[in-house]
């Protein structure tokens, strides 16, 4: 056999090459791949900013934190004046305003938290009312701590304050019941990310100032993906209750476990925090810190969404299309069947278009519905060009049997969240088997 003639021959029956072409065609695919995996992130993010703009019109996450009593005080600095007559320095007394802030010595807090999903167009927001009851009581109010004199003290002046990072969730006129008396709040302009509601000056202070003062206040609150409180009475016990199945308890304190319940007809939890679990105090001079660093509370997630579903789907393209082209090569090497790399490259190209429709049609239908539809197109449409490529109906069955397996087990990884990683791994594993048990008697040599 002449030279020409063997090497034309090993390049029609060479193994290695059939498996480089076969690989190179399987890289040129992840150019499509990679554009169809940008248009689920962009849709995504449309996704996203649609959740933002109807969060934002109903009412964002919520942190509160209240009620607080501020008594307004002065000190004495002195402070020297130059005399312009007799160029001599003059001491003279400044009187100086600050602020002290007293924290509530009890605070029982009650939240009740009715979800609802909003739609625009093709999205749809997860948003939530809120009922709460707050209740409690101070006892005492101490600036020996400061070595201020009562007379300096402005108890008349005294005012109650709220704070929240939601104005625009408020539904309900912000009433406190103090003792025997009732105080709306309104809000106090500030530049903060917390916004504060201030009542005017309460009555009598100055009878109260030595004995134990009640609250109690009730208001309801729309919101989104979450409320939190922050822990600043002496002793905080706090209850909430929600028909959401899927709450992720977050911030500085976690429910005590004896009484958190989640079940599919929502959650129940309870909190009891003690000033020594916290780092700040029970009063504050001068100024009120930031204090929604030390909240706690829930989130209210949604476990996987289907752009998410879809996202995670399209990371295993590159699996799926590596595999089903691997079992189209070994048909070919097994049968001595002729496939051109052209229709490797359609099999290829059908394939990346499972996503395409994957997520067009997860927009308009439940993600299951959208799998199966795009899923069946797919399936069908390689096992109908199989058949004519292959012309056999044994192999014609095992394309539909392998990518029908292959679609199904990625469905099943997705649905997973605490085992994906596991049975993924465990799955993969028993493909590698299966392809190893396949293979062991090809001869990998190109016959002359």
């Amino acid at each position: 056999m002449s030279t020409s003639n063997r090497i034309g021959n090993w390049l029609r029956n060479s193994i290695s090459l059939r498996m480089l072409v076969v690989g190179f065609i399987l890289l040129v695919l992840l150019i499509p791949l990679a554009f169809v995996k940008d248009l689920i992130k962009e849709r995504g993010q449309r996704q996203q900013e649609v959740i933002d703009e109807i969060n934002g019109k109903w009412g964002k996450s919520v942190t509160l934190y209240g009620p607080i009593i501020k008594i307004p005080y002065r000190t004495f600095e002195q402070e020297k004046v130059l005399n312009p007559d007799t160029k001599a320095y003059i001491t003279t007394e400044k009187e100086v305003f600050h602020t002290a802030y007293f924290l509530p010595e009890n605070l029982d807090i009650q939240s009740k938290i009715d979800t609802e999903v909003l739609n625009y167009g093709i999205y749809e927001s997860v948003v939530y009312s809120t009922q709460l009851r707050l209740s409690g009581n101070f006892e005492g109010f101490e600036f020996s701590a400061i070595e201020v004199p009562d007379k300096d003290i402005l108890w008349s002046k005294a005012t109650l304050l709220l704070r929240t990072s939601n104005l625009k969730g408020i539904r309900t006129e912000v009433e406190f019941a103090l003792d025997s008396a009732r105080y709306n709040l309104k809000p106090k302009f500030n530049n903060q990310r917390i916004s504060t509601l201030e009542s005017g000056f309460i009555k009598s202070m100055t009878e109260f100032k030595d004995k134990n003062l009640s609250f109690e206040m009730q208001m309801e609150m729309n919101g989104s993906e979450s409320l939190r409180f922050v822990p600043i009475g002496k002793v905080t016990t706090t209850a909430m209750k929600s028909d959401w199945p899927s709450p992720s308890f977050s911030g500085e304190f976690l429910p005590e476990d004896d009484s958190k319940t989640i079940g599919p007809d929502g959650f129940k939890a309870q909190w009891k925090i003690l000033e020594i679990n916290r780092q700040f105090g029970q009063s504050f001079f001068y100024n009120l810190p930031e204090l929604s660093e030390f909240a706690f509370g829930t989130d209210l997630i949604v476990p996987i969404d289907d752009y998410q579903k879809t996202e995670r789907s399209s990371k295993y393209g590159f699996m799926i299309i590596g595999l089903t082209l691997l079992v189209f090569l070994l048909i070919q090497l097994i049968s001595k069947i002729s496939i051109h790399p052209f229709q490797y490259l359609m099999i290829g190209l059908a394939l990346v278009m499972f996503y395409t429709l994957l997520i067009s049609i997860t927009e308009h239908q439940n993600f299951l519905r959208a799998y199966l539809i795009s899923g069946l197109a797919v399936i069908g449409l390689i096992t109908l060009y199989s058949a004519s490529i292959l012309r056999s109906f044994k192999f014609s069955l095992l394309i539909f049997s392998s990518m029908t397996a292959l679609y199904s087990f990625i469905f099943v990884i997705i649905q997973l969240e605490n085992y994906a990683l596991l049975v993924g791994s465990v799955g993969l594993f028993v493909i590698l088997a299966i392809i190893m048990f396949a293979t062991r008697r090809i001869d990998w040599e190109p016959q002359e």
